[in-house]
């Protein structure tokens, strides 16, 4: 039986917190860019995706870290820090090349305080997401693979497949993806 995925967001201080419960995928990657694109925009600068009850993540979510990460980066901030990560999201991490780009805190170091008051201060992340047609839709998780895919030669050989299928179910004149 799968259990429903939700992002729960909130300020602990000077940090964003966003924790995964249940699965990162497709379904709720683009709440949680939404989700980190206005904070970013609002100035903040520490980060942190909270992975203690995330189950796993699929390409799309994992592509959607690396494009906030990435704007990080561009930004001259913090680098997007990733907590609380189990044996089989950090090989999912790893593997990718996303260990690279991303703070993962693999000790519990990372934000001590944040982590005391995290339980208290998180809120259901835009409970009524706005939905995304089908386009919308395609672009975004053609965009995350296109993220994926620009990190390493390998992620380009194992995405090539998936971004050629995106780019023609989304239609000639659409190039690349724009932003959702």
């Amino acid at each position: 039986m799968n259990t429903p995925s939700q992002l729960l967001v909130g300020r602990v201080g000077e940090v964003f917190w966003l924790r995964v419960e249940g699965r990162g995928s497709f379904e709720n990657s683009m709440q949680a860019k939404r989700a980190f694109a206005s904070v970013i925009d609002q100035g903040m600068s520490h980060l942190v995706v909270d992975l203690q009850a995330c189950s796993t993540m699929d390409s799309t979510f994992l592509g959607m870290l690396t494009g906030t990460a990435i704007t990080l980066m561009e930004l001259g901030r913090e680098t997007l820090c990733v907590v609380n990560v189990s044996g089989r999201n950090q090989q999912l991490l790893s593997d990718l090349g996303l260990d690279q780009i991303l703070e993962v805190d693999l000790d519990g170091s990372r934000w001590p305080r944040e982590r005391q008051c995290v339980c208290r201060e998180l809120a259901n992340c835009d409970p009524a997401p706005k939905p995304l047609d089908h386009d919308q839709q395609a672009r975004h998780v053609l965009q995350s693979h296109e993220q994926l895919a620009g990190l390493c030669a390998e992620n380009e050989r194992r995405f090539h497949d998936v971004i050629d299928f995106l780019k023609r179910q989304i239609g000639p004149g659409d190039g690349t993806a724009q932003q959702a």
